[in-house]
C-alpha cells in the first residue's frame, strides 16, 4: 500500500456516505456505501478476503469518498454512481428484464394501457404480468366492464366502443372530472383485489335481468363473471390474504451470486424472476446493492411489502421506498423468503452445471492468463493480424475479446499506406502506429493485453512504436505458430521469451480462439479487397468507364458475376447507355472464357 493510501486511510471519517475506488489508471472500478465510512473502507486493506475481493482489492491504488447524512441517502446515492458510472466490479441490472404493466394515464381523459417501463408521471401503474398476453387479457376485461377513454387521439365523432357502452366519448361529450376519477378508483380497486367484490354484484345484476325477463342482459353479465373467473382466478393461490408483495431470496457460491425474486399478486404467485452474476464485495452488501438498484427505477409500482433474507438491511429498504419491507424470522413468510434462497441455490447448481463450458472457463481463464503473465486481469484484448496473400493488396485487422468473448462492434480493419509488399514488421509498425495515436487522440479506452499474431519480431516491432514514439506501456505478447500452422507458443517480455502454457489448458484454447478470428477477420477483409481490385481492374479495360462509373458498378451490382448475367435494362438505372452495357456485358463474358 503507498503512503498516500495509508494516509487518506488514516483520515476517513466516522460518518455514512459512498466510496469510489480508482486504478492506477484513475477509472473507478468499484462503488460502496458505508453507515460509518472510516470502517468499510479501511476492511478492504485489513484482514483476508476471498479470491474475488481479493482480484478488487490488488486493483485499488486510490479512493474517493462522498459523505452524507443518513444511510437512506448512501443508498441512494450509490444506485446514482453506479448508474453513472458503469464500475467494473459493481453488481449491476446490466440484462435487467422488463415486465408488463397496467397503466392508468395521468390525463384530463384518463385512459388504460400496457407498458414495460415505469415512469414518474403520476400515472397509477398495475402489476407487473407474467407476460405481456396476460396483461392484455386484463386490459380486455377492463375495457369491456369500464367505460374510460379508448382512442389515443381523440377522434371527432363518437365511435363503436360509445356505441357499445365501454367509452363515456369525451372526444364529443364533457365528462365530468368527478365521474373519470370514480372509474379510476374502481380499476384501481379491482386491480388490488376487488374483482371478487366485482363478481358479486354482477351476480347480483344477472339475477336481478333474470327476473325482470331482460334474459340478454342476463346473459351479458354471465359472461362477463365468466369473464373474471378466467382472468384473474387463474393462478395458483398460496396467501391467504390479496397483498401484493415481492419476495427476494440469494444464494453464493463460486465467486457468483443469484438472486430469486417471487411476484406475488393478489395472494397469488404470478412470476419469478432469476438473475446471477459474479461478485466483488461482502454478499450481504452487494445483495442489497443490486435490491436498491433494482427498486430505483420502480417506486411508481412498488408493491405492498417486500420480503427479504435474514441478512439484508429491510430497515434502509423500508425507510427509502416508505413501504413495509421486513426479514421475517418465522411462519409462512420466512417460508416464503427459504423457498426463494432455495431456488436461488438450486439455480445456481443449474448453471454450473449447464452453463456452456465455454462460458464458465473463458472468465476464469482470462483471470488466469493475467496471472500467468504478471498483469492485471485483461479484460479487453485487441488482436492484429496481417495478411498480404501472394504480396498483394497487405491489410491488417483488429479484433477486440472483451472478458474472454469477440467483441465484433469494436473490430477495426487497416489497409496498409507505408509498406510496399509483404514486409510483415513495417505492416505491424504501421498498424499500431494508426490505431494507438488515434487512442491517444480521443482519449479512448486503452486494451489491457495486446496479442500479436507473430513471433519475437512482431512483438519486438510494436513494442518499439508503443514505448518509444507513443510513451504507452501496454503489455504485447505473441502467438507464434509452428510449421503446420497451428498455435506453437506464447511469447512474452523484453526481451520476448516463451511462456511455460499448456496445450490442454483453457487459457491456451482462449488463445487459439484468439488467434483463428483474428486471421478469419484478416483473410475475408484481404479477399474482399483483393476482389474490388480485380473488379475494378477488369473494368478499367473498357472505353468509357472511369473511376466514377466504376465504383457505381462495383456498388449496385457487387460483383463480376452479378455483372455479366445482367441485362442492359439493369445498367439503364444506372444512367449507362445500352451501347456501353452490351459493351461492359460483352467484355466481361468474354474475359470468362
Amino acid at each position: 500500500m503507498n503512503r498516500a493510501l495509508k494516509d487518506k486511510l488514516g483520515v476517513l471519517p466516522e460518518k455514512p456516505g459512498c466510496y469510489l475506488m480508482k486504478n492506477a489508471a484513475g477509472e473507478i472500478i468499484y462503488v460502496g456505501k458505508a453507515k460509518v465510512l472510516k470502517n468499510r473502507v479501511r476492511s478492504y486493506f485489513t484482514g483476508s478476503h476471498n479470491g474475488k475481493t481479493q482480484l478488487l482489492v490488488s486493483e485499488i491504488t486510490d479512493f474517493e469518498y462522498i459523505v452524507v447524512s443518513s444511510a437512506i441517502e448512501a443508498l441512494v446515492l450509490e444506485c446514482n454512481l453506479i448508474k453513472q458510472h458503469n464500475p467494473r466490479y459493481n453488481v449491476m441490472l446490466r440484462d435487467d428484464k422488463t415486465y408488463p404493466y397496467i397503466k392508468i394515464t395521468n390525463e384530463k381523459e384518463p385512459r388504460l394501457e400496457i407498458t414495460r417501463k415505469v415512469l414518474k408521471d403520476k400515472a397509477r401503474y398495475f402489476g407487473p404480468y407474467p407476460n405481456a398476453g396476460d396483461a392484455g387479457e386484463v386490459k380486455k376485461l377492463l375495457d369491456r366492464l369500464y367505460p374510460l377513454r379508448k382512442c389515443k387521439t381523440m377522434p371527432k365523432q363518437v365511435c363503436l366502443y360509445y356505441h357499445l357502452g365501454q367509452c363515456l366519448a369525451p372526444c364529443v361529450y364533457d365528462v365530468a372530472e368527478e365521474e373519470n376519477q370514480r372509474i379510476v378508483e374502481e380499476i384501481a380497486r379491482f386491480l388490488d383485489g376487488g374483482h371478487e367484490a366485482m363478481k358479486q354484484e354482477l351476480t347480483a345484476k344477472m339475477n336481478q335481468a333474470a327476473e325482470n325477463m331482460e334474459f340478454e342482459r342476463a346473459k351479458e353479465y354471465r359472461d362477463q363473471i365468466k369473464s373474471i373467473e378466467a382472468v384473474m382466478e387463474k393462478q395458483k393461490v398460496t396467501m391467504a390474504d390479496t397483498v401484493d408483495r415481492d419476495i427476494i431470496g440469494f444464494a453464493v457460491d463460486k465467486g457468483w451470486m443469484c438472486i430469486q425474486i417471487f411476484y406475488m399478486r393478489q395472494g397469488k404467485m404470478i412470476e419469478r424472476q432469476t438473475t446471477s452474476f459474479p461478485y466483488y464485495g461482502e454478499e450481504a452488501e452487494d445483495f442489497m446493492s443490486y435490491v436498491g438498484q433494482f427498486y430505483y427505477d420502480k417506486q411508481n409500482a412498488l408493491p405492498k411489502e417486500i420480503l427479504l433474507p435474514e441478512e439484508s438491511d429491510p430497515e434502509l429498504l423500508a425507510q427509502w421506498l416508505g413501504i413495509k419491507v421486513h426479514a421475517p424470522k418465522r411462519g409462512k413468510k420466512r417460508e416464503l423468503v427459504q423457498m426463494a434462497n432455495e431456488n436461488a441455490r438450486i439455480a445456481l447448481q443449474e448453471k454450473f452445471a449447464l452453463m456452456s463450458k465455454d462460458d464458465a472457463r473463458t472468465v476464469q481463464a482470462v483471470h488466469n492468463l493475467g496471472h500467468i503473465l504478471g498483469i492485471k486481469t485483461p479484460h479487453r484484448i485487441e488482436a492484429f493480424d496481417n495478411s498480404n496473400i501472394q504480396g498483394t493488396e497487405p491489410v491488417s485487422a483488429m479484433i477486440v475479446f472483451t472478458n474472454g468473448r469477440p467483441d465484433k462492434k469494436e473490430y477495426r480493419k487497416f489497409k496498409i499506406k507505408s509498406v510496399e509488399g509483404p514486409d510483415d514488421y513495417g505492416s505491424m509498425r504501421e498498424v499500431i502506429r494508426r490505431r494507438y495515436s488515434r487512442l491517444l487522440k480521443e482519449n479512448q479506452e486503452m486494451p489491457d493485453l495486446i496479442v500479436i499474431d507473430g513471433g519475437k519480431g512482431q512483438i519486438s516491432a510494436a513494442m518499439d512504436v508503443l514505448e518509444n514514439e507513443l510513451g504507452l506501456y501496454i503489455p504485447v505478447c505473441g502467438l507464434a505458430k509452428d510449421d503446420k500452422h497451428r498455435t506453437a507458443q506464447l511469447m512474452y517480455g523484453d526481451p520476448p521469451e516463451a511462456v511455460e502454457l499448456r496445450r490442454d489448458s483453457y487459457e491456451f484454447y482462449l488463445l487459439q480462439r484468439i488467434q483463428d478470428e483474428v486471421h478469419r477477420f484478416a483473410i475475408t477483409f484481404h479477399r474482399q479487397s483483393r476482389s474490388k481490385t480485380m473488379l475494378s481492374s477488369q473494368l478499367d479495360e473498357i472505353p468509357g468507364i472511369g473511376e466514377k462509373r466504376r465504383k457505381l458498378l462495383f456498388t449496385h451490382f457487387g460483383s463480376l458475376k452479378k455483372m455479366r448475367e445482367a441485362s442492359v435494362e439493369d445498367f439503364r438505372q444506372l444512367g449507362i447507355g445500352d451501347k456501353l452495357a452490351r459493351e461492359i456485358i460483352a467484355h466481361l463474358r468474354k474475359l470468362e472464357t
